[in-house]
């Protein structure tokens, strides 16, 4: 598997990096050149192999560009999320010990914050501007020669969780190799499942800071393809893209099917997805009926896969097999699935438990200590997403819920992800979370909130109405006993739903019925 230096040696003039909305483009000898000059700067302010670096970028040409300059000189690039509290994104930079710090100029006021409160960092750079405190990141890279730096080693990402319970926790994984051609890790199992080669040109909508769609799009360069990199997601505009482009890959959260799927008819049909080969899929749980409308859409180009951070395992479905296994997010791919109870016994099929992976796991760490942590591993050695599910006959894994997400009304569990599946069909609904809130009566009772398609629609009559299309549809022990309307949901920006923001909202909220309640604060309980 080449390297980008390989491509750009055979085919300089071949696109690399095409941003989405401008259209902005980087030949693989223009990333060859520049990747140089980056690791150039590296070497010249003593960082060595092994080194942090940060970064808080939006999706640009530069975050890859800084990322193959890291991976030339052997350094540990964390990305840093935008919308982080200042004490999450300090603490990042402070644990996984960066000593430099890239933003854009867009990020101005949060990093020279995040520059007085991280006594760590040495050197700071600004993309697109500079401020009192930060050199200027082009001047700095173009003064640098732009050949191949002497001792070029093999650098990876470091990740951290979004801190959705206590401190964000780093997830590391070190290089297999020093050589810097060594293959990318998800070469030998999901860019083979999914077909990955020189001739792919992958759409990735997420942001980059993220760590699938940064993996995937590294892992697409190293295979000599055309990276088509989205600013920000909109719907029609990724549809403009794949038929632009011809797209033959990309990678998505259901949520963007979702907003896809509700455009006008009339837009949908204004673009051609035929070049799509393979639409990929993670993240969140998908909707049946979501999938089934994306899968009579675009056709039997869907796979799914699932797995964790730490890469404890991966299981992966085409829609072919979906199809006859509706739900599923496939059989194990890397691993062997396990669906163990509270007592640590293993199931049969079709009873639900807590889904581990064994076989052999990938050496990660945390925080620098070994990941074999009583949280995340059983005695027998097998490793816990943390998510509940059950196997089919057929070894067909279906996820319910997080564990720690199921909500417990008078000793009886209810799966949140259940009636968010639901809810998400109804016309009116363009976003929705639901969760528990306390109920003196019963423990916890059943909470909805609703982003509604257009905010005119966040009225009393509205909520009876969501509220009765589902009566039809499920349970009465599992309906929401309320149900409020948000202008928006605190939905992260890769497609995860930040739950965490809505529960310290209404922790403590009494029992409020349907219909019975409004307020005027910028959400409509009703």
């Amino acid at each position: 598997m080449p390297h980008p230096a390989v491509t750009a040696e055979t085919y300089p003039h071949k696109p690399a990096i095409i941003m989405g909305e401008s259209g902005h483009m980087v030949t693989y000898g223009e990333l060859d050149e520049r990747s140089n000059r980056v690791a150039q700067l590296f070497r010249s302010l003593g960082l060595r192999k092994g080194d942090h670096i940060g970064m808080m970028l939006e999706n640009s040409h530069q975050f890859l560009e800084i990322c193959w300059g890291a991976q030339r000189a052997g350094l540990i690039f964390t990305p840093v999320g935008l919308h982080l509290p200042q004490e999450e994104a300090a603490y990042i930079l402070d644990n996984c010990g960066a000593s430099l710090f890239v933003v854009s100029h867009g990020q101005g006021e949060a990093a020279a914050r995040l520059r007085d409160c991280v006594a760590g960092l040495r050197h700071c750079f600004m993309i697109d501007g500079i401020q009192t405190g930060f050199e200027s990141w082009e001047e700095a890279v173009a003064e640098q020669p732009a050949q191949r730096i002497d001792d070029e080693a093999n650098g990876v990402p470091m990740f951290y969780s979004a801190g959705t319970t206590g401190q964000p926790k780093g997830v590391f994984r070190p290089p297999d190799s020093d050589d810097v051609n060594a293959p990318h890790p998800l070469a030998d199992s999901l860019g083979a499942a999914f077909g990955f080669s020189p001739e792919t040109v992958y759409l990735s909508p997420a942001p980059l800071y993220h760590a699938a769609p940064l993996h995937f799009n590294m892992m697409n360069l190293y295979q000599g393809g055309t990276s088509i990199i989205m600013e920000y997601f909109e719907p029609e505009l990724a549809l403009r893209l794949i038929e632009e482009h011809r797209a033959t890959h990309s990678q998505w959260a259901p949520i963007m099917f979702v907003r896809m799927l509700k455009l006008p008819q009339e837009v949908r049909e204004r673009y051609d997805p035929g070049s799509m080969q393979y639409a990929i899929h993670a993240g969140a749980s998908c909707p049946v009926e979501v999938k089934e409308q994306m899968i009579a859409w675009w056709g039997e180009v869907l796979v799914e896969y699932y797995t964790a951070s730490e890469g404890i395992g991966i299981t992966a479905i085409d829609s072919a097999n979906w199809l006859t296994h509706k739900g599923s997010v496939g059989r194990a791919l890397v691993g062997q699935v396990h669906i163990v109870d509270a007592q640590g016994r293993e199931l049969p099929p079709g009873e639900t438990g807590a889904v581990y992976f064994s076989g052999e796991q990938a050496q990660f760490s945390y925080h620098g200590e070994p990941a074999r942590t009583a949280e995340a591993f059983n005695e027998r050695g097998w490793a816990t997403t943390g998510d509940l599910g059950y196997l089919d006959r057929d070894g067909y894994l279906y996820l319910t819920d997080r564990k720690d997400s199921m909500i417990s009304r008078g000793g009886v569990s209810i799966s949140p992800q259940e009636i968010e599946n639901l809810l998400i069909n109804h016309d009116k609904v363009a976003d929705v979370a639901v969760f528990g809130i306390p109920s003196a009566e019963f423990g916890e009772e059943v909470k909805a909130v609703v982003q509604p398609m257009n905010w005119v629609d966040a009225t009393d009559e509205v909520a009876i109405e969501i509220t009765e299309w589902l009566r039809e549809r499920i349970s009465h022990l599992k309906l929401p006993r309320s149900l409020d309307f948000h202008r928006q949901l605190p939905r992260r920006d890769d497609g995860k739903l930040y739950k965490r923001h809505l529960l310290e909202e209404y922790r403590g909220a009494a029992r409020v019925e349907p219909g019975t309640e409004a307020a005027d604060d910028g959400n409509d309980k009703a």
